[in-house]
């Protein structure tokens, strides 16, 4: 099996109602994520609202981040920047702060702005040269086409790219293809998207999984029972976490996690920086609808 395992799901950052950072409620998301037996997680990605954080306040939720988990599970620090010396200086203040992993897209700003696979290459070459495991995140959101021959070329040749997570179109097609061409360099070949293709990311050599924070302890089974053989467990469990999953990355985004954590006591605000619109209530009411029949930790967790 390889290194890096299982469902290391994305935390949610917490808000006060007034749009501050709420250090407790980060603090109790932490504690909920380790209770749903999360082999590891992962702060200030996309799914925590990094693009609406300063970076006095990622440094911040670096620090709280890594100060309450202890060593408690494995924690991610997110890093992605246009600049190559920011996201090195990230990078290393992530490791001097105890992270085990650091996590990063592509260079991009916008929708114009995207490095060249040199300048990608040389990226992560000197993000690696910091000493501390990378993930590579391959996402549409940024909008540059990391082609399997790249992702190859670098799994071979920057010693610290351990990682890779697969979001793109094709994820399954693409893991099968990256880990041919370069599987004994890749420790941890990932999918993420919430899972929404999990069981065929699983069926392509995927070993792990990043999905929000909303249900990780009833994805996990899935990944489990795979990576034991059983794929006809699997199976079944996906089918049961399928529509839950379906609706969150169809219909509320990142705000599922937190609007999960708010019902069940975890945190005492759902709130979403502008220009982010909260989640209507129409989706909310399906989102509890199917999470229920679950019983899903996040949902009970604080009451």
């Amino acid at each position: 099996m390889k290194p890096y395992n299982g469902i290391w799901p994305v935390a949610p950052t917490a808000f006060n109602p007034d749009g501050t950072l709420d250090d407790d409620g980060n603090r109790r998301v932490m504690d909920c994520m380790i209770d749903q037996g999360v082999d590891g997680l992962c702060i200030l990605a996309n799914y925590s609202e990094q693009f609406l954080l300063s970076d006095a306040e990622r440094e911040t939720l670096t620090r709280l981040s890594l100060e309450h988990v202890a060593g408690r599970a494995p924690v991610i620090v997110t890093i992605s920047h246009f600049a190559t010396d920011i996201a090195v200086a990230r990078a290393q203040q992530a490791k001097d702060m105890g992270a085990d992993i650091v996590m990063m897209m592509a260079p991009y700003h916008g929708a114009l702005l995207k490095g060249a696979p040199t300048q990608i290459f040389e990226q992560f070459a000197r993000v690696g040269e910091v000493g501390i495991p990378i993930m590579l995140q391959d996402a549409p959101l940024s909008g540059v086409e990391l082609d399997v021959p790249l992702l190859a070329r670098m799994a071979r040749e920057i010693e610290m790219l351990k990682l890779l997570k697969i979001e793109s179109v094709g994820t399954a097609a693409k893991l099968r293809a990256l880990l041919a061409a370069a599987g004994d360099h890749i420790d941890g070949p990932f999918d993420g998207e919430e899972g929404i293709t999990l069981l065929a990311d699983l069926d392509a050599g995927a070993t792990g999984t990043m999905t929000s924070a909303t249900i990780p302890d009833q994805i996990k089974p899935v990944v489990t029972h795979h990576l034991a053989g059983d794929r006809d467990k699997a199976r079944e469990a996906y089918a049961r976490v399928l529509p839950v999953i379906n609706h969150e990355n169809r219909q509320c985004g990142f705000r599922a996690a937190k609007e999960t954590m708010l019902e069940g006591g975890v945190i005492k605000s759902a709130f979403c920086r502008h220009p982010i619109v909260p989640l209507p209530p129409e989706p909310r009411a399906a989102l509890m609808e199917l999470l229920r029949p679950l019983d899903p930790v996040a949902l009970r967790w604080g009451k």
